[in-house]
Protein backbone atom coordinates (compact mmCIF):
# COMPACT_ATOMS: atom_id res chain seq x y z
CA UNK A 1 0.00 0.00 0.00
CA UNK A 2 1.61 3.56 -1.06
CA UNK A 3 2.52 5.89 2.03
CA UNK A 4 -0.57 7.32 3.31
CA UNK A 5 -0.04 9.91 6.26
CA UNK A 6 -2.84 11.22 7.00
CA UNK A 7 -5.11 7.99 6.26
CA UNK A 8 -6.78 9.51 3.67
CA UNK A 9 -7.92 6.17 1.89
CA UNK A 10 -9.12 4.53 4.93
CA UNK A 11 -11.23 7.86 5.67
CA UNK A 12 -12.95 7.27 2.47
CA UNK A 13 -13.32 3.73 3.25
CA UNK A 14 -14.86 4.26 6.36
CA UNK A 15 -16.81 7.52 5.00
CA UNK A 16 -18.36 4.87 2.18
CA UNK A 17 -19.73 2.24 4.87
CA UNK A 18 -21.29 5.23 6.79
CA UNK A 19 -23.55 6.04 3.45
CA UNK A 20 -26.41 4.64 1.52
CA UNK A 21 -26.05 4.20 -1.96
CA UNK A 22 -26.28 6.58 -4.57
CA UNK A 23 -29.44 5.19 -6.33
CA UNK A 24 -32.89 5.96 -4.48
CA UNK A 25 -34.07 8.21 -2.01
CA UNK A 26 -36.05 7.85 1.46
CA UNK A 27 -39.19 9.56 0.71
CA UNK A 28 -39.31 12.14 3.66
CA UNK A 29 -36.70 14.26 4.57
CA UNK A 30 -34.49 12.33 8.03
CA UNK A 31 -33.35 16.09 8.72
CA UNK A 32 -33.94 19.74 8.36
CA UNK A 33 -34.16 23.39 9.39
CA UNK A 34 -36.90 22.69 11.96
CA UNK A 35 -35.44 20.09 13.69
CA UNK A 36 -34.10 22.51 16.37
CA UNK A 37 -36.91 24.75 16.76
CA UNK A 38 -40.12 22.82 17.55
CA UNK A 39 -40.47 21.19 13.78
CA UNK A 40 -39.05 18.32 13.47
CA UNK A 41 -38.56 16.65 10.28
CA UNK A 42 -40.61 15.76 8.22
CA UNK A 43 -43.18 18.57 8.42
CA UNK A 44 -45.44 17.12 5.68
CA UNK A 45 -45.36 19.62 3.64
CA UNK A 46 -45.04 19.87 0.15
CA UNK A 47 -41.40 20.45 -1.05
CA UNK A 48 -39.29 21.74 -3.86
CA UNK A 49 -36.90 18.44 -4.94
CA UNK A 50 -33.03 19.70 -4.66
CA UNK A 51 -30.29 18.64 -4.86
CA UNK A 52 -26.42 18.83 -3.54
CA UNK A 53 -22.85 17.54 -3.70
CA UNK A 54 -20.35 17.51 -1.00
CA UNK A 55 -17.02 17.08 -3.26
CA UNK A 56 -14.19 15.56 -1.30
CA UNK A 57 -10.63 15.97 -2.61
CA UNK A 58 -7.92 13.91 -1.66
CA UNK A 59 -4.89 16.02 -1.05
CA UNK A 60 -2.04 14.76 0.04
CA UNK A 61 -2.25 16.38 3.05
CA UNK A 62 -5.96 15.10 3.65
CA UNK A 63 -8.97 15.09 2.54
CA UNK A 64 -10.88 18.38 2.17
CA UNK A 65 -14.23 19.24 1.45
CA UNK A 66 -15.20 22.08 -1.34
CA UNK A 67 -17.92 24.73 -0.38
CA UNK A 68 -19.14 27.81 -2.37
CA UNK A 69 -19.63 31.48 -1.06
CA UNK A 70 -22.59 32.22 -3.41
CA UNK A 71 -22.39 36.01 -5.19
CA UNK A 72 -23.25 38.31 -3.43
CA UNK A 73 -26.00 39.88 -6.16
CA UNK A 74 -28.47 36.92 -6.04
CA UNK A 75 -31.85 37.60 -4.43
CA UNK A 76 -31.54 34.48 -1.74
CA UNK A 77 -29.16 33.48 0.10
CA UNK A 78 -26.56 35.71 -1.26
CA UNK A 79 -23.31 35.19 -0.40
CA UNK A 80 -23.53 32.18 2.07
CA UNK A 81 -21.81 29.47 2.02
CA UNK A 82 -23.29 26.33 0.38
CA UNK A 83 -22.51 23.16 -1.32
CA UNK A 84 -22.48 23.24 -5.43
CA UNK A 85 -26.21 22.26 -5.78
CA UNK A 86 -29.97 23.26 -6.65
CA UNK A 87 -32.82 22.40 -7.93
CA UNK A 88 -34.10 19.33 -9.72
CA UNK A 89 -35.52 19.30 -13.41
CA UNK A 90 -38.58 18.07 -14.37
CA UNK A 91 -38.03 14.27 -14.74
CA UNK A 92 -34.09 14.73 -13.61
CA UNK A 93 -32.70 12.30 -10.93
CA UNK A 94 -31.39 13.70 -7.84
CA UNK A 95 -27.97 12.65 -8.09
CA UNK A 96 -27.96 13.33 -12.00
CA UNK A 97 -28.94 17.34 -10.59
CA UNK A 98 -26.27 17.53 -7.95
CA UNK A 99 -23.46 16.70 -10.90
CA UNK A 100 -25.50 18.98 -13.62
CA UNK A 101 -25.35 21.76 -10.97
CA UNK A 102 -21.65 21.29 -9.75
CA UNK A 103 -20.26 21.71 -13.03
CA UNK A 104 -22.55 24.69 -13.92
CA UNK A 105 -21.48 26.26 -10.54
CA UNK A 106 -17.79 25.17 -9.88
CA UNK A 107 -17.07 24.06 -13.43
CA UNK A 108 -16.26 20.38 -12.24
CA UNK A 109 -17.06 17.98 -15.09
CA UNK A 110 -18.82 15.21 -13.99
CA UNK A 111 -16.48 12.63 -15.38
CA UNK A 112 -14.14 14.14 -12.62
CA UNK A 113 -16.60 12.73 -9.83
CA UNK A 114 -16.90 9.54 -8.37
CA UNK A 115 -20.05 8.84 -6.29
CA UNK A 116 -19.69 7.18 -3.28
CA UNK A 117 -22.93 7.60 -1.80
CA UNK A 118 -25.89 10.20 -0.08
CA UNK A 119 -27.01 10.70 3.64
CA UNK A 120 -30.06 11.97 4.97
CA UNK A 121 -32.16 14.02 2.80
CA UNK A 122 -32.79 17.85 4.77
CA UNK A 123 -35.99 20.02 4.56
CA UNK A 124 -34.88 23.86 4.96
CA UNK A 125 -36.96 26.50 6.13
CA UNK A 126 -37.96 27.65 2.79
CA UNK A 127 -39.72 24.90 1.41
CA UNK A 128 -36.74 22.43 0.15
CA UNK A 129 -35.95 18.70 0.17
CA UNK A 130 -32.36 18.56 -0.38
CA UNK A 131 -30.81 15.30 -1.48
CA UNK A 132 -27.17 15.30 -0.51
CA UNK A 133 -24.22 13.17 -2.29
CA UNK A 134 -20.60 12.52 -1.60
CA UNK A 135 -18.30 12.64 -4.74
CA UNK A 136 -14.46 11.76 -4.60
CA UNK A 137 -12.00 14.57 -6.51
CA UNK A 138 -8.58 14.14 -7.49
CA UNK A 139 -6.06 16.71 -6.37
CA UNK A 140 -5.61 17.10 -10.41
CA UNK A 141 -9.09 18.71 -10.73
CA UNK A 142 -9.63 22.54 -11.35
CA UNK A 143 -12.26 24.55 -10.22
CA UNK A 144 -13.92 27.29 -12.03
CA UNK A 145 -16.89 29.45 -10.70
CA UNK A 146 -19.43 30.39 -12.79
CA UNK A 147 -19.85 34.50 -11.67
CA UNK A 148 -23.94 34.58 -12.22
CA UNK A 149 -23.78 32.22 -8.87
CA UNK A 150 -20.80 31.35 -7.03
CA UNK A 151 -18.36 34.66 -5.72
CA UNK A 152 -15.72 31.99 -4.20
CA UNK A 153 -14.89 28.51 -4.16
CA UNK A 154 -12.42 27.00 -1.31
CA UNK A 155 -11.58 24.30 0.31
CA UNK A 156 -12.46 22.91 4.33
CA UNK A 157 -10.20 20.37 5.72
CA UNK A 158 -13.07 17.15 6.24
CA UNK A 159 -11.62 16.68 9.55
CA UNK A 160 -12.54 19.68 10.96
CA UNK A 161 -15.92 19.43 10.06
CA UNK A 162 -16.35 16.42 11.03
CA UNK A 163 -14.95 16.99 14.27
CA UNK A 164 -18.23 17.74 17.04
CA UNK A 165 -16.29 20.46 18.93
CA UNK A 166 -16.52 22.40 15.97
CA UNK A 167 -20.45 22.19 15.57
CA UNK A 168 -21.65 25.67 17.27
CA UNK A 169 -25.49 26.00 18.30
CA UNK A 170 -26.27 29.58 17.55
CA UNK A 171 -29.39 31.56 17.10
CA UNK A 172 -30.81 34.71 15.43
CA UNK A 173 -34.20 36.41 14.86
CA UNK A 174 -35.44 35.00 11.61
CA UNK A 175 -39.24 36.35 9.84
CA UNK A 176 -40.09 37.63 13.54
CA UNK A 177 -38.48 34.14 15.67
CA UNK A 178 -35.80 33.29 17.16
CA UNK A 179 -34.17 30.12 15.51
CA UNK A 180 -31.26 28.09 16.66
CA UNK A 181 -28.87 26.83 13.96
CA UNK A 182 -25.68 24.87 13.76
CA UNK A 183 -22.71 27.07 12.82
CA UNK A 184 -19.18 25.93 11.94
CA UNK A 185 -16.83 29.39 11.57
CA UNK A 186 -13.35 28.29 9.85
CA UNK A 187 -10.60 30.63 8.88
CA UNK A 188 -13.05 33.95 8.53
CA UNK A 189 -15.81 31.92 6.70
CA UNK A 190 -19.16 31.19 8.40
CA UNK A 191 -20.56 27.96 7.50
CA UNK A 192 -23.89 28.35 9.00
CA UNK A 193 -28.01 27.10 8.27
CA UNK A 194 -28.72 24.36 5.86
CA UNK A 195 -24.95 23.66 4.90
CA UNK A 196 -23.77 23.21 8.61
CA UNK A 197 -26.98 20.80 9.12
CA UNK A 198 -26.16 18.71 6.42
CA UNK A 199 -22.43 19.23 7.89
CA UNK A 200 -23.46 18.14 11.13
CA UNK A 201 -25.57 15.23 9.73
CA UNK A 202 -22.99 13.81 7.08
CA UNK A 203 -20.30 13.77 10.58
CA UNK A 204 -23.52 11.93 12.93
CA UNK A 205 -22.77 9.09 10.33
CA UNK A 206 -19.22 9.53 10.10
CA UNK A 207 -18.23 9.03 13.70
CA UNK A 208 -20.99 6.38 14.16
CA UNK A 209 -18.32 4.22 12.13
CA UNK A 210 -14.88 3.62 13.89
Amino acid sequence: MLDDPYHVNSLVERLSRALDPVEGSPPVPARGDGDLNGAPSPTGRALRPAAVLAPLVMRETGLSVVLTRRADHLSSHAGQISFPGGRLNMGEQAADAALRETEEEIGLPRSKVRLIGRFDPYETVTGFQITPFVGLVEPKARFRADPGEVAEIFETPFDFLMNPANHVLEERMFAGQLRRYYAMPHEGRYIWGATAGLLKALADRFNTFR
